[in-house]
Formats: structure tokens, C-alpha cells, sequence
């Protein structure tokens, strides 16, 4: 699991590479961490990788917002900016399941049917997955 140290760190050695790009995306990065530690440390509850994941593809999600107003705008710098930050928050993003690993997760499910299968993927696999992936093979185990 990331860890803020480790973010902290590299946000530490992107500032020092002058890497405008990398600083920026990393300090939204921290700043995000450690809002949701504080939140799950006044639930009497500890940081878990789901959150993490959740970090990231809340700042995957907001850039990738932000690169389409930026493009609509003709902004080319600004949407080369953005896609270098993109790339660099999708490399702390672990490898989504393939389709030959969510088909024998759900073999070795005893309910396959869809809701079964959605709920078992959201909550054991959440974040690891592509969801809309997981349906449309979940819909093609509900035809056989």
C-alpha cells in the first residue's frame, strides 16, 4: 500500500528535479492522504489500500476533467501538463484484473448471479478491477 511517506518522499524529489509537473500532482496527492487519514483516524479506523485507490482515482478522475476543459479551451500546454500528470498518478495505480482473472474469480464464486458477483468484486477487489468490465462478463455468465 502507498504510504504519505513515501508520497512525501517523492514529492520531496520531484521539487528537488525541479519537476513542476510531478510536485503539483504529488502535493494534491498529500494533501488528499492525509485529509482522509485525519477523517478514518476521528472514526477510530486506520488508512486502507481501498482508500488509497480511492485517492487516486478521485485525482485521475479530476484530472482527466481538467485536460478536457483544457483542450476544449486550445490550451495545448496545459493539456500536455495534464497528461504528464495523468501518467504519473496512473503509475501508482496497481495493474487492473485482466479477463481471464476476473473469469476464474467469479468461477470460484457460489453465486454467480449478477449482484453476487458485483458485490463480491466491490468489496474484495475494489479498485483492482475495472467494474464495467466485471458486469459485462457478470451478464455473459447470466446467458449460459
Amino acid at each position: 500500500m502507498l504510504t504519505l511517506k513515501e508520497l512525501k518522499i517523492e514529492k520531496m524529489k520531484a521539487l528537488k528535479e525541479h519537476d513542476e509537473d510531478k510536485g503539483n500532482v504529488l502535493g494534491v496527492l498529500v494533501s488528499a492522504y492525509q485529509l482522509a487519514e485525519i477523517e478514518k483516524k476521528a472514526s477510530g479506523k486506520e488508512m486502507e489500500e481501498a482508500d488509497v485507490l480511492r485517492i487516486l482515482n478521485h485525482t485521475l478522475k479530476e484530472l482527466s476533467d481538467e485536460r478536457e476543459m483544457y483542450q476544449k479551451g486550445g490550451k495545448d500546454e496545459e493539456v500536455a501538463s495534464c497528461d504528464a500528470q495523468i501518467a504519473i498518478v496512473k503509475a501508482y495505480l496497481p495493474t487492473l484484473m485482466g479477463e481471464e482473472e476476473i473469469r476464474k474469480v467469479i468461477d470460484s464464486l457460489p453465486d454467480k448471479s449478477i449482484k453476487s458477483i458485483m458485490v463480491a468484486f466491490k468489496t474484495d477487489y475494489n479498485g483492482k478491477a475495472d467494474m464495467a468490465l466485471v458486469n459485462r462478463i457478470a451478464r455473459e455468465y447470466q446467458v449460459k
